[in-house]
């Protein structure tokens, strides 16, 4: 591969391109994909009828409402994403930044916005719990901030970075400050004297399937994570998976829906040689990229070749949560709703404790209700809305999961809950609408197992309880030679704009790895910082 000038512009000529394949069509498949595609030809294979993986909508009454991620943060990791596959994020999806990025409701009536302007949101707080823990949430935003930064480029950005390594990237001081041995319920007990603070942003660790009572205080780094911005995008969540595709196909990437990889192969020289689909179809390729749970390459659902590419720890883990979720259309009365709604518990610890403890839905769980009609921009809506309603569930589809009677007792829990914080869903909320309905749809862990095999339903891979939970992650390179690894499951972690980054940093290591270079974009940073 070489680089002429031609026009006054630098082109890549070659004389022959390797040829990847690239499993499941996710947001980290995709950003794979994208950025392989211009160096040689990938074939992606996705078993769905459409790109997004995780990232899906369901058409309820004939409108589409985001039923899996809804929270958009760390829009850098998608401008770099784009611009290392020559395309724009910025002109490619059309978003506009929320100033509430969240409510929340307690059954004491009490309620309290999170701003974008961390001073509206210290005025807020003033105003619900008093002056000395608004200057204790100023506190923690800067401490919060610290993490990030101390944590960007060694951790986030890094292929596989080990506690040593960052240890050799950073000072002890700023490491110690991240609070990696302590759990976030612990530090939050130490930030916030309001027992109802400490709920808010205990509840972060949720955004990666853990118990805040476990999680490492680490994930505070999330609350700055939001606060440099929450945005709501034109079209869902899914014009990103669109937008990639278009991007990846723009760049020659073929893409086959409906099609189900049934294994990886391995040639005679002991490498990735790869898929073979569920109908006997082999397709040969150079190297795979398998986004998928790292669960299912290490129990074997997708072959002997991808197990032995794994350790037993990936097997082992302790699975992060999954959920209960029902995608409404509906005409909600109480009261008002932001975009991002969370109703909390009366008993946080029980919550959690039922979830990974007792492995069951808690009685009393916290609701989320992402209010698709109410974006920026967005008229008030006068009639039915779209919403997505979420409680935290155990990810035990494949072993336990919900019957009938199970579902509709989880429903009336989490209308219960919305009632005491004083919202009442409306009429179009049915118990048991599983498929095809006009006003809404119930997903179980049992239909996420379904849909993301090996996992028992749980959405972010392994939990990330204790601080070698970080470290223990998959990289995106395997014991196979030719097989890489990309999504919420491997490092950085869970997450859209994680998963992005992961899928990036597989494409860094199958280029690295096959002599594959190119140009490079600088990268762009939050506050259009732009680094090399």
């Amino acid at each position: 591969m070489d680089y002429v000038a031609l026009g006054g512009k630098e082109e890549v000529v070659m004389a022959s391109r390797p040829r990847f394949a690239v499993i499941g069509g996710g947001v980290a498949g995709l950003s794979a994909a994208a950025i392989l595609s211009r160096r040689a030809d990938v074939t992606v294979y996705e078993r769905a009828a459409a790109p997004g993986g995780k990232m899906r909508q369901i058409e309820i009454g004939g409108r589409p409402i985001d039923s899996g991620p809804t929270v958009f943060t760390m829009d850098w990791a998608f401008r770099e994403v784009f611009a290392l596959a020559g395309g724009d994020f910025d002109t490619a999806v059309t978003r506009r930044k929320l100033d509430v990025l969240a409510r929340h409701y307690w059954s004491d009536g009490s309620c309290l916005d999170l701003y974008a302007d961390p001073a509206k949101s210290a005025a807020a707080i003033a105003a619900f719990a008093g002056r000395v823990e608004a200057d204790n949430y100023l506190a923690f935003c800067s401490r919060t901030r610290a993490v990030f930064e101390t944590l960007r480029e060694p951790f986030l950005r890094a292929q596989k970075p080990s506690f040593a390594g960052l240890i050799a990237r950073q000072s002890p001081l700023a490491l110690l400050n991240t609070a990696p041995f302590a759990s976030l319920w612990s530090v939050l007990s130490r930030s916030f004297s309001d027992p109802r603070l400490r709920q808010l942003f205990a509840r972060y660790a949720t955004y990666c399937g853990a118990s805040p009572f476990r999680a490492p205080a680490t994930l505070m780094l999330i609350a700055h994570v939001e606060q440099a911005g929450v945005w709501a995008l034109d079209g869902g969540m899914q014009a990103i998976a669109r937008a990639l595709h278009g991007l990846a196909e723009g760049n020659g990437a073929r893409f086959r829906f409906g099609a189900h990889v049934d294994a990886i192969e391995r040639g005679p020289d002991g490498r990735a040689a790869g898929v073979r689909l569920a109908t006997g179809e082999v397709c040969p390729a150079e190297g795979v990229v398998a986004n998928a749970d790292a669960a299912a390459l290490a129990t074997g659902a997708l072959g002997p070749a991808g197990q032995a590419a794994l350790g037993a720890a990936s097997v082992s883990a302790e699975r992060s949560q999954s959920a209960i979720t029902w995608s409404l259309v509906t005409q909600p009365r109480g009261v008002d709703l932001s975009m991002h709604t969370v109703f909390f518990s009366d008993d946080y610890p029980a919550e959690f404790d039922a979830v990974f403890n007792g492995g069951r839905v808690p009685a009393d769980p916290t609701t989320y209700v992402c209010a698709q009609d109410r974006a920026p921009g967005m008229a008030p809506p006068t009639g039915p809305e779209r919403l997505l309603c979420l409680i935290n569930a155990p990810a035990t589809g494949d072993t336990h999961p919900q019957t009938a009677e199970e579902i509709a007792q989880c429903q009336d829990a989490m209308v219960t809950r919305l009632k005491r914080c004083g919202l009442d869903l409306g009429p179009g909320l049915k118990t048991g609408l599983k498929s095809g309905p006009k006003s809404g749809q119930v997903t179980t862990p049992a239909d996420f197992h379904a849909l993301f095999p090996a996992t028992g339903g749980a959405l972010y891979g392994a939990a990330s309880h204790g601080w070698r939970a970080s470290f223990q992650r998959p990289g995106a390179r395997t014991r196979l030679a030719g097989l890489y690894l990309a999504g919420g499951s491997v490092h950085p972690g869970p997450g859209v704009p994680m998963a992005a980054l992961s899928g990036r940093a597989a494409a860094q290591a199958v280029m690295a790895d096959y002599g594959l270079t190119s140009p490079s974009p600088q990268a762009v940073m939050p506050g259009g910082i732009s680094m090399p």
